[in-house]
C-alpha cells in the first residue's frame, strides 16, 4: 500500500466517521452528559488498562525468550508504555508495535526479523483471543440482546484468524506459499519474508508456550473489556456487562484498521452505532467513547514521561561529552 493510498484511506474513513457522528450526536447534550461523569468509574477504567500492561509485557517476554532474546520485565513494560505513546500519533496500535520492534532491535542487532515476528505473532494471538471472546459474548447475549447485525463482522475476523493460522503454522500451506516466491523474488522481498515466516513458524515446535500465551491473552482481554464497561458506567450507561463481551472484542478488532490516528472518530462512531443497537442514546454512547479515548490518552502518559526523561538524559550526556 502506497503512502498516498494510506493518506486517502485515512481521510475518507475519518471523514465518514465524523459525518456519521455529526448526524447522530447533539454536542450540547453530550457536554451535559460528560459534565456529570462519575470519576470513580472513570478511574477504575484507567486502573484496569494501566495495571494490565506488565502482564502483556510478560507475554511478549516469553515469545522473545523462545528465540533466545532475554529481556527483563521492567524494560519490556517500559517498551510497551512507549509504544502506547507512539500509538497516539501513528496509525492505530500497529504504529506502536513498530516502535517496539525498533527499540528492541537496537538492543539486539541483527534480530529485526525475529523481533518483528514475535510482535506480530503476539498481535495475531491477541486477535485470536479477541475472536474467541467475541464468540463467547454472542453466546451469552442470546435471548438477552439482539446484536445479530454484527455477526458478519465477527465472522469476517474468525475467517481471517483461521486463514492466518493455516498459512503460518500448517506444513500443508508451504506449497501454496512457494507459488508466491517468483513474484516476491522480483520484488526483492523473498529473503525478508522468508525470515519473517520462519521466525513465526518456529513456534510450531512450542505448542505449550503458544497455549500459555493464548490463555494469558484471553484473561487480560477479558479484564480489559471491563474498562469499557466502567467508562460507560461513568456516563450513566447501565447495561448488563455481558453486552460488552460482544462489543469489546469487535471494538478491539476495528481499532486495528491501520488508517486513522489512534482510531480518531472511528472509535466513537462504533460506540454510537453498537450501543445504539441496544437502546443507548447517541449522546451517551458518544460520551462513553470519548471517555474511553481519554483512558487511552492516560495509558500513554507513563510512556510520555519515559520519553521525556530519556530525552533529558540524552541531552545532559551530550553536553558532558561536548565539554
Amino acid at each position: 500500500m502506497t503512502r498516498r493510498t494510506r493518506r486517502i484511506g485515512t481521510l475518507v474513513l475519518t471523514a465518514a466517521a465524523i459525518a456519521y457522528l455529526v448526524w447522530k450526536v447533539e454536542l450540547r447534550t453530550t457536554l451535559d452528559v460528560l459534565a456529570d461523569t462519575n470519576l470513580a468509574w472513570f478511574a477504575l477504567a484507567v486502573a484496569i488498562m494501566v495495571l494490565t500492561v506488565p502482564v502483556l509485557a510478560l507475554r511478549w517476554g516469553w515469545l522473545l525468550a523462545a528465540h533466545d532474546i532475554d529481556e527483563r520485565l521492567p524494560w519490556l513494560t517500559r517498551a510497551y508504555f512507549v509504544a502506547y505513546t507512539a500509538g497516539q500519533v501513528l496509525p492505530t496500535s500497529l504504529g506502536g508495535d513498530a516502535v517496539r520492534v525498533v527499540e528492541t532491535t537496537r538492543r539486539h542487532t541483527g534480530r529485526a526479523t525475529v523481533v518483528t515476528g514475535t510482535v506480530l505473532l503476539e498481535r495475531g494471538i491477541g486477535g485470536a483471543a479477541t475472536v474467541v471472546l467475541g464468540a463467547v459474548g454472542f453466546v451469552l447475549s442470546i435471548g438477552a440482546f439482539d446484536v445479530s447485525a454484527y455477526l458478519w463482522l465477527e465472522g469476517l475476523f474468525v475467517f481471517g484468524t483461521i486463514a492466518l493460522g493455516f498459512l503460518f503454522f500448517a506444513r500443508s500451506a508451504r506449497p501454496v506459499l512457494r507459488r508466491t516466491e517468483p513474484i516476491l523474488r522480483r520484488l526483492r522481498l523473498d529473503a525478508l519474508l522468508r525470515g519473517f515466516y520462519e521466525s513465526i513458524h518456529h513456534y510450531r515446535a512450542h505448542p505449550h508456550l503458544l497455549g500459555k500465551v493464548f490463555a494469558l491473552t484471553l484473561a487480560v482481554q477479558a479484564v480489559r473489556i471491563l474498562a469499557i464497561w466502567a467508562a460507560a458506567k461513568a456516563v450513566g450507561i447501565d447495561l448488563d456487562p455481558r453486552i460488552y463481551y460482544v462489543f469489546g472484542p469487535l471494538l478491539f478488532l476495528v481499532m486495528l484498521v491501520p488508517f486513522t490516528l489512534n482510531g480518531l472518530a472511528v472509535r466513537e462512531a462504533f460506540f454510537v452505532s453498537f450501543l445504539g443497537s441496544v437502546g443507548v442514546g447517541a449522546d451517551q454512547a458518544f460520551a462513553a467513547g470519548f471517555l474511553y479515548f481519554l483512558v487511552t490518552l492516560l495509558l500513554a502518559f507513563p510512556g510520555a514521561l519515559i520519553m521525556l526523561r530519556d530525552g533529558l538524559r540524552g541531552g545532559a550526556r551530550a553536553e558532558v561529552e561536548h565539554v
